[in-house]
């Protein structure tokens, strides 16, 4: 509903551009600007290879992306808070001196509830002990030990994220090749045996409970606070179409400690000029590299030669780009199924990729406010920011029972009823994303299907309608939010398909389900950034280690590039 004027990270998009890269045959060449696609270009670019990178749209950043969609407001458009990019990435690529730049957030957490109490959690302790008190002594000394419990089983699984699955060798290999890689499998279990050993019995036996569990569950035995378990079960479901009692969605209460923010862990942050400038500042780092990454440069289908290997790309305006290495920053789907010519890929594999999961009830709503929410359990009254307004928000989540009413809804068709909200406001720590007095609101909101059954996500009374509902929600803890909104811009699960181009809206790039994960992400042999069509690697958020502004895939894809490039 509003002109687009402003892109935080753009490049080289003119004709010439496109021109010049018909000129060559480039080393690599990378489907995709995303914050992955990016890192892959990066990391390929400082080894010596000459690269290009491709984005569809105006803007690079893919889903980390910052875009002036109002005059003087500056949205992070999907992803909204960093914590899990890798600190390798950061370290490796010089980021910092690039631009980045991490604001973090204290307290993290502040659930209002209409009974007038609140809760606040953070990283300090101290804070932390006395708001669970206010609800239960008992919780408050738990508490303690339940983020420990998930620190220890972050160190356990940390190693896993910085290097490809251990999978089994693909096609024809030679005995020193078949060799080698049993080694390094070896290796590996046995380390992960190592580790299971440190961690002792009972800790392994909690491990697999929170794998396997429902986050409900979980929480059930470590509190008995409805609004603590609330607070924290929201990070379970999160970007996923499950509820608090799906089966497996306790291991994602990880999210809640894992990552880092300037080597503080589980300390999530926001980026001074949005999720825009840390795909900026790892674009910096690949053109500095020498890396030429082209914008409203769609492609249209992968080139393949008669040998059954890849022979570069064919943009959507005719132009071929050629290259015998392209690396997907896609999605599976958009990969496999839309770029990749038919009957070049085995049927059983493109079977396995049609029926993953890539659903989503998630959608994003940025909005422009004249003023900061006053929320009535609070009673200061005065205009300025407090420790209210500089943590993630929880509206519509005091009991784990209204986050799965919310999502049965979805269950049933139809967008919730009462939606659950996770408001930000950037704006309170970064002064450079809002005119001055006003202020920038990230909504991320669930559950919204795909298609509901009572309407269309493209009829502008029904979006409208929605919209308005969350915002009558908001007001039932801060009264007159609705008032101080000056305009906003909404993503629905068919939004995000269109404009970002996830399949199905998914975040994630594909469900985080225990299906899905480590050997078995995207699909069963093939997790290690290979693909079944030679000189093809999947370098996005549907390879492991998964989704979230983490930038893994795309650094362990361009590794194992290189190792292939060299060996050839």
């Amino acid at each position: 509903m509003w002109r687009r004027c402003f892109s935080s990270s753009s490049s080289s998009s003119s004709a010439t551009a496109t021109s010049a890269l018909k000129d060559k045959k480039w080393d690599a060449l990378v489907i995709g600007g995303g914050h992955n696609g990016l890192t892959s270009a990066a990391y390929l670019a400082r080894a010596g290879l000459s690269v290009a990178v491709l984005e569809r749209r105006h803007v690079i950043g893919g889903a980390a992306v910052t875009e002036e969609l109002i005059p003087g407001f500056k949205f992070s458009r999907c992803s909204y808070l960093q914590s899990l990019l890798r600190p390798s990435i950061i370290r490796e690529l010089e980021l910092r001196r690039h631009g980045l730049k991490l604001l973090k957030r204290s307290p993290s957490s502040f659930t209002p509830c209409l009974d007038g109490r609140y809760l606040l959690l953070g990283p300090d302790k101290d804070l932390n002990h006395s708001e669970i008190s206010k609800f239960s002594k008992q919780d408050a000394d738990a508490y303690p030990r339940y983020e420990n419990q998930l620190e220890n089983f972050c160190k356990f699984m940390d190693p896993l994220l910085d290097s490809a699955p251990p999978e089994s060798l693909q096609g024809v290999s030679s005995f020193k090749d078949r060799f080698k890689n049993g080694i390094q499998k070896s290796s590996f279990w046995a380390h992960c045996l190592r580790q299971a050993i440190t961690l002792g019995q009972k800790d392994m036996v909690d491990f697999m409970d929170l794998l396997l569990s429902p986050a409900s569950k979980v929480l059930n035995n470590w509190f008995e606070t409805d609004v603590l378990k609330a607070t924290l079960a929201t990070d379970a479901v999160i970007g996923t179409t499950g509820s608090v009692h799906t089966p497996g969605s306790g291991y994602v209460l990880l999210h809640h400690v894992m990552g880092e923010t300037d080597g503080d862990h589980g300390i999530w942050s926001y980026v001074e000029g949005g999720m825009g400038s840390v795909s900026l500042a790892i674009s910096n780092a690949a053109k500095e590299a020498g890396a030429h990454i082209v914008t409203s440069a769609e492609v249209s289908q992968l080139l393949v030669e008669d040998s059954g290997a890849v022979n570069g790309v064919l943009l959507a305006d005719g132009t071929p780009v050629r290259s015998s290495v392209v690396l997907s920053n896609a999605t599976p789907y958009k990969t496999y199924m839309d770029l990749v010519p038919r009957d070049v890929l085995p049927d059983d594999f493109l079977r396995a990729i049609k029926y993953s999961d890539y659903s989503s009830a998630t959608t994003k709503i940025n909005l422009a406010v004249d003023k900061l929410p006053q929320f009535q359990c609070c009673k200061i009254g005065h205009p300025d920011a407090g420790p209210q307004h500089v943590g993630t928000i929880h509206i519509g989540s005091e009991s784990m029972e209204e986050i799965h009413s919310a999502c049965q809804d979805s269950a049933n068709g139809i967008p919730s009823q009462r939606p659950v909200i996770e408001m930000t406001i950037p704006s309170v720590l970064d002064k450079t994303i809002s005119p001055p007095g006003k202020h920038v609101i990230n909504l991320f909101i669930q559950y919204t299907p795909y298609n509901p059954s009572d309407g269309s996500w493209g009829d502008p009374a029904y979006r409208e309608s929605f919209a308005q509902k969350c915002f009558t929600l908001i007001d039932e803890y801060a009264p007159a939010f609705s008032s101080s909104v000056i305009g906003y811009d909404m993503l629905t699960p068919p939004d995000l398909e269109r404009e970002i181009g996830l399949t199905g809206g998914n975040i994630f790039h594909g469900a985080m389900g225990l299906d899905s994960l480590f050997l078995m992400r995207p699909v069963k042999g093939w997790s290690n950034y290979r693909t079944p069509l030679q000189g093809l690697y999947l370098c996005g958020s549907g390879a492991h280690p998964g989704g979230g502004v983490m930038g893994a895939p795309g650094r362990n894809a361009a590794q194992l590039v290189l190792q292939d490039v060299n060996k050839s």
